[in-house]
């Protein structure tokens, strides 16, 4: 009885909470135009933060856990489920449906303490910390070069790449799980900032009835 009031109680709270974004839902269907360029914001993830030398035993038992861990800048390891983003030599962040939650019924949080013991390190549940924007189409590209000041061509900025940069002068994780398709992490702070910003940029491929 207790387990089940415990899950009722838990999906009593997924009813109501509201993602950093929610209120702009109307704006990014209104301010898309398919075949071009969509943006809209993507569902809950656990997301979780690692400071752990890679090199030693602790770093080989996160690695374990989450399939790999990346050994540069813009590398991304892990596995279909868990995306492993490389944010320093020693510091990672930890992608994952929001299932993988401990307290959903998953284990990535759980297991990825255990795995670093009493080792130096850290492991940090950020799930709240940052949103994500997907942002897709032909001109996705475009609408990120307003704002990035990075070289974002895919001769350069290749599928399966990961990078801290800036948009629309946010802080920003930016990944790119396809040729023409980005996912945007920011801050759930700088999500309205960001999204009205996205918005604007796209402003030029939108249609004349789009305010």
């Amino acid at each position: 009885m207790a387990n089940t009031a415990a899950l009722e109680g838990i999906n009593g709270l997924r009813d109501i909470r509201r993602s950093p974004a929610s209120h702009l839902a109307g704006a990014l269907e209104a301010g898309s135009v398919e075949g071009t360029v969509v943006l809209k914001e993507g569902p809950f993830q656990t997301m979780a933060g690692v400071r752990v030398d890679p090199r030693s035993e602790a770093g080989s038992r996160i690695a374990s856990v989450v399939g790999g861990l990346p050994a540069r800048c813009g590398e991304v390891a892990g596995t279909e489920r868990v995306s492993v983003l490389w944010l320093g030599p020693s510091e990672f962040l930890m992608v994952a449906p929001e299932e993988a939650h401990d307290s959903l019924g998953g284990d990535l949080i759980g297991s990825l303490v255990a795995a670093l013991g009493d080792a130096p390190g850290q492991v940090v549940d950020l799930s709240a910390n940052r949103t994500t924007f997907e942002l897709a189409g032909p001109r996705a590209r475009a609408v990120l070069e307003k704002g990035c000041a990075l070289d974002l061509h895919p001769r350069s900025f290749t599928p399966g790449t990961a990078v801290n940069t800036e948009v629309g002068n946010i802080p920003v994780i930016l990944l790119k799980p396809g040729e023409e398709s980005y996912r945007i992490f920011p801050r759930a702070s700088f999500a309205d900032f960001l999204g009205r910003w996205l918005l604007d940029a796209m402003r030029e491929f939108a249609s004349p009835e789009v305010p």
